[in-house]
């Protein structure tokens, strides 16, 4: 189950030095985030900043991979980002279910799992074991904007956390 939450995954979050990025907005006919039940399903990100693509091209030709694990841990934090609009806090969060991570891969490239880890590895820096998650790796010809990843994620979050529909596409 989860970490210890008083006085909460918010506090955490800032005790740890750790900023959250902006909420994305989306570009298609969808929404950013679904909630079923105690389930909630944030749609697939990548890392933007000033709503630019950061580290495109393909791992490894064109992305090192170390830098496409640090697009990934930030896909991971963009994924935090959206839960914390949809609920208004992490609070709710009790724990990270599941991860997919698609890597923009060269052709004979099959390391895609230690990209993904960028995005795994902060979610239990930040969750402990509430972190620990199911996990899928892929590797893919092109993300949205040349992104060398994208990551998306599924969280467990508590029953009475409310969800905002702002972010939704009508």
């Amino acid at each position: 189950m989860s970490e210890p939450q008083a006085p909460g995954w918010e506090a955490r979050l800032k005790d740890m030095g750790i900023e959250l990025p902006e909420t994305p907005v989306p570009v298609g006919s969808y929404a950013l985030g679904t909630r079923t039940g105690n389930l909630l399903f944030i749609s697939g990100q990548t890392w933007k900043v000033a709503g630019r693509t950061r580290e495109a091209g393909a791992v490894p030709a064109e992305v090192s991979i170390e830098r496409a694990q640090i697009a990934a841990r930030n896909c991971a934090l963009a994924c935090l980002a959206e839960v914390r609009a949809l609920l208004g806090s992490l609070d709710p969060l009790i724990q990270v279910v599941r991860v997919n991570g698609y890597v923009r891969s060269s052709k004979d490239f099959g390391q895609q799992p230690a990209v993904v880890n960028g995005a795994s590895d902060v979610f239990r820096e930040i969750f402990g074991e509430a972190g620990r998650h199911a996990r899928t790796s892929i590797g893919v010809a092109e993300l949205p904007d040349g992104a060398c990843v994208e990551i998306d994620a599924i969280f467990e979050v508590q029953p009475e956390g409310g969800i905002s529909n702002d972010h939704a596409v009508g």
